[in-house]
């Protein structure tokens, strides 16, 4: 069958590579229909500090149809359609027992740990499979993972109802993140990119409003309104540190992007203006929800998305997309219908 493997860093090759072979106990094999692009991907494929097997089929946000069912597996059969939960966690300890698996003690994730989604199939730990409404588009079903990221980050920045939201960063996590706020919240949303162009296209879809990431447009924008709450999908220092200034006392800064560096800050900044700053990762059991929304969302989440008729294609998406050059929030692989 035909797999993208990543060998080391910079080092991605799509490749024939021998079927999985039946399941083991616990586990089920599921025909990949569609797989996402993510950003982690393209971080581990420029540095390297996730690679922990080599060579490993890549790719953590898919979709598929249960082909099969290893001992022990009740609640799949074949012909199941299924979202994938990225996260390879251990079940055993005490975050995990406490509910919190999205920092197991061992937490790894599928495409690292495991081979992943961007192959024609895979086998996985059957508790790792979600079934969803089956008129879903594939592509709209591969973006559970995601969605279930930005959901967690929503509920962890918990904004008061009513209040303004300042999404700092249009990629895929930011812009689910405006998206799930346009439906669950009732505040107005701003959105800052450094592609003026995506940000624009994500506030039209999520009915908010595009500025830059300065304290003076986000005022004009909110008529004088005070700003509490914000989200930073970029992982850039600059921005966090732009986003705190910008922000007014009494709220919080959600983190889930992945970050370059560190960062210098005053603890008074935080106890003086007694603003939170609120680390996101993952999701812990968002993931069911994410599914739920999926029918609801999924008109926005495909004008959000390109989608690729090939795993070939992936080696040069990855270029594109290091590079900037793609105004949608994410890419989908359509591998199979």
């Amino acid at each position: 069958m035909k797999a993208v493997r990543l060998h080391d860093a910079l080092d991605l090759r799509v490749e024939d590579v021998g079927d999985p072979g039946p399941p083991p106990a616990g586990y089920a094999t599921v025909d990949v229909r569609a797989a996402g692009i993510c950003g982690s991907d393209l971080h581990n494929f420029r540095t390297g500090q996730w690679i922990s097997r080599r060579p490993s089929t890549a790719g953590h946000e898919f979709c598929g149809r249960v082909a099969a069912v290893g001992d022990d597996v009740e609640d799949l059969k074949v012909g199941d359609l299924v979202a994938v939960d990225s996260r390879f966690y251990c079940g055993r300890c005490e975050a995990c027992l406490s509910g919190h698996s999205n920092v197991c003690d061992h937490l790894g994730f599928v495409g690292e740990v495991c081979d992943g989604g961007f192959a024609e199939r895979a086998n996985l730990p059957a508790r790792l499979l979600h079934k969803h409404d089956p008129s879903l588009d594939p592509a709209t079903a591969a973006m559970a993972e995601p969605l279930a990221v930005a959901l967690h980050a929503v509920r962890r920045l918990r904004p008061s109802p009513g209040e303004p939201v300042l999404l700092i960063g249009c990629g895929t996590i930011g812009g689910l993140c405006g998206l799930l706020l346009s439906h669950l919240h009732d505040g107005k949303l701003l959105f800052c990119d450094l592609n003026l162009d995506r940000a624009t296209m994500v506030a039209r879809i999520c009915g908010g409003s595009a500025i830059d990431l300065n304290k003076l447009q986000a005022k004009a924008a909110l008529d004088g309104a005070r700003l509490r709450y914000a989200v930073d999908a970029t992982g850039s220092i600059a921005a966090i540190k732009k986003g705190l200034e910008i922000l007014d006392g009494g709220g919080a800064l959600a983190l889930v992007g992945i970050s370059h560096g560190t960062i210098e800050l005053d603890p008074n900044l935080f106890v003086e203006r007694e603003i939170s700053l609120i680390g996101c990762h993952a999701f812990e059991g968002e993931l069911t929800d994410a599914i739920a929304l999926l029918p609801r969302l999924q008109s926005s989440l495909l004008q959000f998305s390109e989608v690729l008729a090939s795993l070939d294609e992936i080696p040069d998406a990855y270029r594109r997309l290091i590079d900037g050059r793609s105004n949608k929030l994410k890419t989908i692989i359509r591998v199979a219908d």
